[in-house]
Parts: structure tokens; C-alpha cells; sequence
């Protein structure tokens, strides 16, 4: 099996792209539930209220509603369910997760001068997740389809004698001439090639280029892994004002940080009559390291002393991404009763040359009546166009065909978000529901995604503990591989997170 240690033999910049596609954007341009407790139980209905540092995450007007210098810092326990679904065989998987949610500070300037309609001005700095990526997927059943597929079609056209070791050459230097010369596709023919998955129609001729499976048609039992860790992040200055009593603006200049691991490892067997390998194991690792740039405006207005309105824009956010993988591969054969095992271990780790995102903006409309100090509900609306997701460089051919595969199977999604709470002295009780549309034009790929929350607060003068919890479903199907074994599997998620947050007057 897979030895733990990785030698980095060498680094190498790809010269064709590591097959960047629409999971990759989708995957830093969604958002999940996560910040302060209150904004939490409330769904994040909170466009229109502000005065709470999530808040101003969404809506930068809403650090000019705080009274006081304030600051809070919430912890949040993540729990994801998977329910998978194989060929009719079940699996369930969950990972859990303990992260700093949130942690920000608000700083009031109030105006000197009490005649002037400018009543103060705000500075705001605060951390948020804007989205967990920690994930972990187990999938087997008993398909048609072999995992030889996948390295049989990336290998049809390639000269044997890229294949094969010269004199003199290891594995790991043909791994890494063939990453820097023809790309990933090479690799992973180089992998199959040496792992027996397939053998040269032509043997005898260094320039044949058509190649058979040494695996036979049948049933193939698959175990299929898939573990995710990491997160996308975003650092805020906030900027805000107040003008007379009723009219809050704010602006948000935002850093976003993404920190992403990912883990594919396939198990197949079979006992095929006629096949030559009958187990293949295969894995693959992807280490992702990314910083982006967007902005904010935002609007809160008072219509009454019960009612309010928002209003918000995000800006794109424009992604630097650097790309690091390695991969592994064993196959087991049997040659005169006696069991052979391969082991193809490049030790490379390929560094790919960075890329360009451009996720979507986003605007915010929102709403929220005020029962004077008893309680309040409060309703957001927000859309996003996934299809306006980019891959760059712009004049670069697989990012071309990328974007224009993104823009006609995403669309536009809508989000509705519903909170309430309700104070009895200095106790709150919160709740809410949210609603998502899926990012894809065809739902049987994503479905939407539902959701609920509860929570409570305590206020204690000089300081608050505030506590929710969250729950959201969304059905999706999970593709092994995007060429060859193209199987899926149905997965039916539950998001569960559980928030607390202190929070301080300063």
C-alpha cells in the first residue's frame, strides 16, 4: 500500500493546465452560514438591521448602527453528513470540524458638532469564513465501468516511446519531462502504462500510439474516498457613516485568503475472467493556496421608527491560485498463479503555473421591522449569476472552452433569508430559515439548498454570550472522473453548525 512519505524530488511549472473547471470555481464562490451566533440563528438575515460584526460582512453600512465600541469572536463547531448513493449501495460519512468563525472589532467616531446631520463615523476591521471546504465522501458499490477507461482515453495517441524508461532514466524524471512537455494526460498514461492497466497494440514499434486494456468487461467493486480540509477566508476594513438619524453608508475593502487540501483515493477489484490486473489502486492529492481582492457598498435606511431597508453590492472577487498535486498508483496481477504487485511512485510534486478566478458579485435587498424593544423580523434577498464565474487567462485555449462551458451550465441563483427575535429583558430568542437556488441550470446536478436555525442570547451589560445552531440540506451528484469511469454517485448533505460568540462592549 501507499507509503506516508512524499519525496519532493523536483518542482515543475505545467505547461497545459491542471484541467481547472466548474467544481473549481463553484467551490470559492458559494458561501456557508458562518459568523456571529445572532447572525447564525437568525439565517443571516441581517441586511437591514446591522449592528452585528457578520452584519457588516454582508451589508458594510452596518457597523454604523453599533452604539458602542464593540468587539466579539465566535467559535463554531462544523459538522457535514454525506449519505451517499452507488448502484444502490449506501454509505454515510461525516466530518466535523472546530474553527474561529469570526473575530472583529468596531471603533464609533461620533461628530463634535451636535447641529451636524453627520452623526459619526465608524472604522471596522473583522475576520469571517466565508466558506468551509472541510468534506469527506465515501462512495462503493459494484459498477460497469473500470478506472482503465479513465487512463486508457488520455493515453490513445501517445508514442510508446514517451512511455517507456530510457537508459539510465527513472521513473520520476520521464513523470516530470512528461508534465513539463505534454501535461497531465501524459502523466497519467505514463502511470497505467507502467502499471500494466493497458499494453501497446504494437510492442515491437517505439511509435504506436493505439493501446488495449489489460482489463477484461465485467463487474468492478469500487471503494472511492474523497477528503476535503480547509476553508475560504476574508479579512474586512470597514468604513462607515451615519447621516441625521435614519441614513447608514458603508464600505467594505475585503482580502480573501483560500486554503484548500483534497484527497481522491479509487480502490477497484474485479475477477474478471481474462483480466491481467485485478485491483487498482489510485490516488491523487491537490493542495490549493489562493488570495483575492473585492469591495463592498451598502445602504441602510430608516423608512420609520419600525421599519428599515438595505441595500448592498459585493464586487467580484479576483483570485491569484497556485496549484500544487502528486499522485500514486498500484496494481496488483497474477503471472503463473503468483500475485505481482506494482507500485508506480513518481515522488514529484508538480506545481502548476498560477491561474486567474473571477467569481461572481453579488447584490443584497433587504428589509426589517422593529417591535420597538420586544423584538423583530427581518427578510433578505440576495442574487448572484454563477455564469459570470472566469477562469484566466483570458487567451488561454483550456480556459476558453472552460468559461464557455461555465456560462451555459451555471445561471443566476437567488437566496432568501427569514429571522426573527424576540427579547424578554435581556434574554433573546432567535430563529430563522434560509433558501438557496442552485448555482446550475440543470438541479439534477445540485438541487437547492434549505435550511433552518435557532439560537439565544444573554445580555450581561458589559459583555453578551450568544449561542445557535444551523441545519441545511442540498441533494447533489458526485462524478468519479471527469473522462473514462464518468460514474456518479447521489449524495444527500446535511450542513450542522454550532456557534458561540462573546462579544464585548470596549
Amino acid at each position: 500500500m501507499k507509503k506516508t512519505a512524499i519525496l519532493i524530488i523536483a518542482t515543475l511549472s505545467m505547461t497545459i493546465g491542471n484541467a481547472q473547471n466548474i467544481t473549481d470555481g463553484l467551490r470559492y464562490a458559494e458561501e456557508s452560514l458562518l459568523g456571529t451566533a445572532r447572525y447564525t440563528a437568525m439565517s443571516g438575515a441581517f441586511g437591514a438591521l446591522g449592528g452585528d460584526f457578520s452584519a457588516m460582512a454582508i451589508n458594510p453600512a452596518g457597523s454604523a448602527v453599533f452604539l458602542n465600541n464593540s468587539s466579539s469572536i465566535s467559535l463554531a463547531l462544523i459538522d457535514r453528513e454525506n449519505s451517499t448513493r452507488y448502484f444502490n449501495n449506501p454509505n454515510r460519512s461525516i466530518d466535523t470540524d472546530a474553527n474561529i468563525s469570526h473575530a472583529g472589532a468596531v471603533f464609533i467616531f461620533n461628530y463634535p458638532d451636535e447641529t451636524s446631520p453627520w452623526k459619526k463615523f465608524t472604522l471596522g476591521v473583522n475576520y469571517n469564513i466565508s466558506r468551509n471546504l472541510s468534506d469527506n465522501i465515501f462512495i462503493s458499490g459494484t459498477g460497469n465501468k473500470s478506472i482503465e477507461s479513465f487512463f486508457l482515453a488520455q493515453t490513445q495517441g501517445i508514442p510508446l516511446n514517451l512511455l517507456e524508461l530510457q537508459t539510465g532514466e527513472s521513473l520520476s524524471d520521464l513523470y516530470q519531462y512528461l508534465g513539463e512537455t505534454q501535461g497531465v494526460g501524459a502523466q497519467n498514461a505514463l502511470l497505467g502504462f507502467q502499471g500494466y492497466i493497458f499494453n501497446p497494440v504494437d510492442e515491437g514499434n517505439p511509435m504506436n500510439t493505439q493501446y488495449v486494456s489489460n482489463i477484461a468487461s465485467g463487474n468492478f467493486d469500487h471503494e472511492y474516498s474523497k477528503i476535503s480540509k480547509g476553508y475560504v477566508g476574508k479579512y474586512t476594513f470597514n468604513m462607515a457613516v451615519q447621516y441625521t438619524d435614519n441614513f447608514f453608508f458603508g464600505l467594505n475593502l475585503n482580502s480573501h485568503i483560500i486554503d484548500y487540501s483534497q484527497s481522491t483515493i479509487l480502490l477497484e477489484n474485479n475477477d474478471n475472467e481474462g483480466s491481467l490486473v485485478n485491483t487498482v489502486l489510485f490516488e491523487n492529492n491537490l493542495s490549493v493556496l489562493g488570495s483575492g481582492f473585492s469591495a463592498q457598498i451598502g445602504a441602510i435606511g430608516k423608512i420609520s421608527n419600525h421599519l428599515r431597508i438595505g441595500l448592498s453590492y459585493d464586487t467580484p472577487t479576483w483570485y491569484r491560485i497556485s496549484e500544487e498535486t502528486t499522485q500514486y498508483l498500484e496494481t496488483s496481477r497474477e503471472v503463473d498463479s503468483q500475485v505481482i504487485t506494482e507500485i508506480i511512485d513518481p515522488r514529484v510534486l508538480n506545481i502548476y503555473e498560477d491561474y486567474d478566478l473571477r467569481t461572481p458579485g453579488k447584490i443584497g435587498l433587504s428589509a426589517a421591522y422593529i417591535f420597538n424593544q420586544k423584538g423583530l423580523i427581518s427578510l433578505d434577498y440576495s442574487y448572484k449569476n454563477y455564469g459570470d464565474i472566469k477562469l484566466g487567462p483570458d487567451n488561454n485555449a483550456l480556459f476558453i472552452a472552460q468559461n464557455n462551458l461555465i456560462s451555459n451550465s451555471l445561471t443566476g441563483a437567488s437566496s432568501v433569508k427569514i429571522g426573527g427575535e424576540y427579547r424578554f429583558q435581556e434574554l433573546s430568542l432567535r430563529g430563522g430559515f434560509r433558501y438557496e437556488e442552485s448555482p446550475y441550470e440543470d438541479k439534477n446536478i445540485t438541487g437547492d439548498l434549505e435550511g433552518f436555525s435557532v439560537g439565544f442570547g444573554y445580555n450581561f451589560g458589559d459583555y453578551n454570550l450568544d449561542i445557535a445552531y444551523a441545519r441545511a440540506e442540498q441533494s447533489r451528484k458526485q462524478q468519479l472522473y471527469n473522462i473514462g469511469l464518468t460514474d456518479t454517485a447521489t449524495i444527500d448533505a446535511v450542513y450542522s453548525n454550532i456557534i458561540f460568540t462573546l462579544g464585548f462592549n470596549l
